[in-house]
């Protein structure tokens, strides 16, 4: 197959953690990997190298920091020089507490800007490529997007916001472009919780399946709604152990 005859992805956020598992999985498929990243840029490297040693030619990085508007054409550039978008994953995420006390304008720009803003405009950008390929696009939100998670107010608003924007495209871009997201749950404890057992014990008592979920239980439900749902759009559907069933 001719290179510029492969699907590409476009995956944001995808050096580590569920967006490397996803880009691994979209690979395996037989797609071309555009690796998003902002600040992992040794495991970007090793994710792309790793991909490019399977089979030449299959992945490409680009860096930019989704705060920042104007860099998103750096993205919009690379996909138009491939001549072609399949499929856009806005995985990218910022996430940390900001309890209402002592939460400040940079923490909402910051968790606005990442979670929903900068997906929202690169989205915008793209829907060109994407209603030519007839494409789709995935966004990850969270479960508590639709219910409040204690402490975090500007995250829970910007995921609240994102699948509302999923709602929305889906609409206004339909038939061409399917959109759809993930709602997940407790898949992997965030980098400051790494140690708090307490913590750790108290959001596993709350999920049904009594365990965390696995990065790969997120990239195989992007796969299927980018890839098989091909009836489906604007819907969310939560991976979360059950958890969002018993709230």
């Amino acid at each position: 197959m001719n290179q510029k005859d492969r699907q590409v992805v476009l995956i944001t956020g995808a050096a580590r953690r569920i967006g490397a598992v996803t880009a691994q999985l979209f690979h395996e498929a037989g797609y071309t990997v555009v690796i998003h990243y902002n600040n992992s840029a040794a495991a970007a490297d090793r994710l792309c190298e790793q991909l490019n040693a399977q089979r030449p030619d299959s992945c490409l990085l680009v860096q930019t920091d989704l705060n920042d508007m104007s860099a998103l054409d750096k993205i919009v550039d690379l996909i138009n020089s491939l001549g072609r978008l399949d499929v856009l994953i806005n995985n990218a995420s910022s996430f940390y507490p900001t309890p209402l006390e002592n939460c400040d304008d940079q923490q909402w720009n910051d968790l606005i800007n990442s979670n929903l803003k900068g997906p929202f405009f690169l989205s915008k950008k793209l829907a060109p490529m994407l209603i030519k390929a007839q494409g789709a696009i995935v966004n990850i939100s969270d479960m508590h997007a639709r219910q409040a998670l204690s402490d975090h107010p500007i995250y829970t608003i910007a995921k609240a916001g994102n699948i509302a924007m999923t709602k929305s495209m889906a609409k206004d871009l339909g038939p061409h472009v399917r959109v759809n997201s993930v709602a997940p749950g407790a898949i992997l404890w965030p980098e400051h919780e790494q140690d708090d057992v307490d913590k750790q014990s108290s959001v596993l008592s709350k999920v049904p399946m009594g365990r965390l979920g696995t990065e790969s239980d997120i990239a195989k439900t992007a796969f299927f709604l980018a890839v098989d749902a091909t009836y489906m759009t604007g819907q969310t559907i939560a991976v979360d152990g059950g958890s969002s069933n018993s709230l």
